[in-house]
């Protein structure tokens, strides 16, 4: 990528990060807003990012790195059920934390959250945990109804919710179906 290209990029990046960070509802942010906020004309947020979507993800994508890269190293905990926690907890805490960006990017995949790379990739990782508690027949769907349990609308919906009563829902859902048995 040539230089004043990748200053761009950064750019649109950086922008997009603020308009998103300082927004309450992510469908009033457009793509003529960032590319006035990082000073580059809309062409180049399409030449960059294809549209809407492409920038969301490569926003998410750089906002989630620390988050993917420590939970993919290994998740602690003695237990299946202990590493799932750990994981769900994390992805609320980062939903959480940058609550207007996920719930633009669910909305924007394809129509579906559920054709993101970022929700592959968290399925695939809790698919593995599940099947290693339950056996692989029920893991890819278990692991899906785990996420949805901290989708970022549901964590929309509950935002007004103290720490303690996610946590307690979060610890008995997963619990129960980390439970060994059929």
């Amino acid at each position: 990528m040539r230089a004043d290209a990748a200053r761009n990029r950064e750019a649109v990046l950086g922008a997009a990060d603020r308009l998103f960070e300082a927004a309450t509802d992510p469908d009033r942010i457009s793509m003529d807003d960032v590319a006035a906020a990082a000073g580059v004309g809309k062409g180049t947020l399409f030449r960059h990012f294809g549209d809407r979507s492409g920038l969301l993800r490569a926003l998410y994508t750089a906002r989630g790195e620390q988050l993917q890269a420590t939970l993919t190293a290994g998740l602690p905990g003695d237990s299946p059920a202990d590493r799932a926690l750990h994981l769900l907890r994390e992805l609320v805490r980062f939903k959480q934390a940058n609550r207007v960006l996920t719930l633009a990017l669910e909305n924007a995949g394809d129509g579906s959250p559920y054709r993101t790379e970022s929700y592959e990739h968290w399925h695939a990782t809790l698919a593995a945990v599940v099947s290693e508690a339950r056996g692989p027949e029920s893991a890819d769907y278990l692991a899906h109804a785990l996420l949805a349990a901290v989708r970022s609308d549901l964590v929309e919906h509950l935002r007004d919710w103290p720490d303690e009563r996610w946590e307690a829902g979060l610890t008995a859902l997963t619990r129960s179906v980390l439970a060994t048995g059929p």
